[in-house]
């Protein structure tokens, strides 16, 4: 059946209604001939894919980048996980537990183009990559570089080994609107001396949805002898990468974000030549070579764990290239409609290549805690204030679920206040 027989087939059963499995699955498999750029702006098609997310109606949910809404069916079998590891109790937990994170972690590394040799799974980004700034062999005097737009939690690890070891942060602040990818990898060029150890780079800024050049950065200070541990929070499942590509020593993400995973997980890559130089968060078996060293974190929901082959299967369905190009499409549909209106300014490069779902907007003379309280308030739109680090604005951040009626209601909203 081709999509428009499909459409009109579901359409005749009730648009509202939620797709089963196995009719989300032909739902996807109709769009298969479509070029994703083209499929972007189908709305019909992502219509069926919404009908298969719980949505709370109270209001417009443009706040996805803090944790991303899971669809009915990773929800119902992550439910069946939790069963099941309650049903077998103890047994569970002295027999299989380990051999089936390592089989997740397997699938990760997979989706990420790591060697099973280079990849752990975390509980989330700060751990990944605190374990890789507290853990870090800092001598007096080292220096690490960062800018102020990077997370916070890492910035504030930064700060404690400082007081810890004696070693000196250096602090950039990226340009919203950068002019070229050789304007951000100078900065952090121009910041490097013979001290450098380690530089600090987002895949993508969490506050404004930035796509930073990361393999240009890395390849400048591998040239300089200095190593790049890189915070994609933001990127896994998000827009198309293999990790290894960017030729980072370290990276770090949290896979309940895009690849929309139970809260709980997260990844952390090492290069294998880097593992030993690394103290771990937890201590377990120090004699250890391999990178299980650094994966000691005690009793914890192990039952999250299995629901990343469940959250991996959808976005295979789904598909990662028509996933990208509807995530950048809707960002681009509303930033379009509102860059060089009134007092609105747009936060985020309007090169399609720098950003993809997520933006951020303010209005001059607005504070960014009063714009998101009347977008709320009067508008019935959720979203979060970001006010500092050279950015005051409201972080806007649609996912597939996301329709173009909801963001001209955004737009609409934009518009009257500025």
């Amino acid at each position: 059946m081709d999509k428009r027989s499909f459409l009109k087939t579901f359409t005749l059963a009730g648009l509202a209604a939620p797709l089963s499995s196995s009719a989300l699955e032909k739902w996807m498999d109709s769009a298969a001939g479509i070029p994703a750029e083209t499929l972007a702006a189908d709305e019909s098609y992502w219509q069926g894919i919404r009908s298969h997310y719980l949505l709370k109606p109270d209001y417009i949910n443009l706040e996805n980048g803090y944790y991303n809404i899971l669809p009915k069916e990773i929800l119902e079998s992550y439910i069946q996980h939790i069963r099941e590891v309650n049903y077998q109790g103890a047994y569970y937990m002295r027999t299989v537990q380990w051999e089936n994170k390592k089989a997740m972690a397997a699938k990760v590394a997979a989706l990420t183009g790591c060697s099973t040799e280079e990849l752990i799974l975390t509980r989330n980004t700060t751990e990944s990559l605190d374990m890789i700034i507290a853990g870090y062999p800092w001598t007096a005097g080292d220096e690490a570089i960062f800018a102020e737009q990077d997370y916070g939690a890492m910035i504030q690890m930064f700060h404690q080994v400082a007081l810890r070891h004696g070693m000196v942060n250096k602090i950039l602040s990226i340009p919203n609107l950068p002019s070229s990818d050789e304007e951000i990898v100078n900065m952090y060029a121009n910041a490097i001396t013979p001290k450098t150890r380690l530089i600090m780079v987002s895949h993508m800024i969490n506050i404004t949805g930035q796509i930073m050049p990361v393999k240009k950065i890395c390849d400048m200070a591998h040239a300089k002898g200095v190593e790049v541990m890189v915070d994609g929070a933001h990127a896994i499942a998000h827009i198309q990468f293999k990790i290894p590509d960017l030729h980072c020593d370290y990276y770090g993400a949290s896979l309940h974000k895009w690849l929309a995973v139970p809260l709980g997980v997260g990844l952390l890559y090492v290069q294998k030549d880097k593992i030993n130089k690394i103290w771990p968060l937890l201590a377990e078996n120090n004699d250890v070579k391999t990178i299980s060293r650094l994966n000691h974190i005690g009793t914890h929901p192990v039952h999250t764990d299995l629901a990343i082959q469940n959250a991996i299967e959808f976005y295979q369905k789904l598909g990662p290239e028509k996933k990208e190009a509807r995530l950048r499409y809707l960002q681009q549909y509303w930033t379009s409609k509102v860059r060089g209106q009134g007092r609105i300014q747009v936060n985020t490069p309007a090169d399609s290549d720098r950003a993809c779902a997520i933006a951020n907007v303010g209005i001059t003379g607005m504070k960014p805690s009063l714009l998101a309280e009347a977008l709320l308030k009067k508008y019935k739109i959720y979203t979060v204030a970001i006010d500092g680090a050279n950015v005051q604005g409201c972080r806007i951040t649609p996912n597939v679920f996301t329709t173009t009626a909801e963001l001209d209601q955004l737009v609409k909203a934009l518009i009257e206040m500025s």
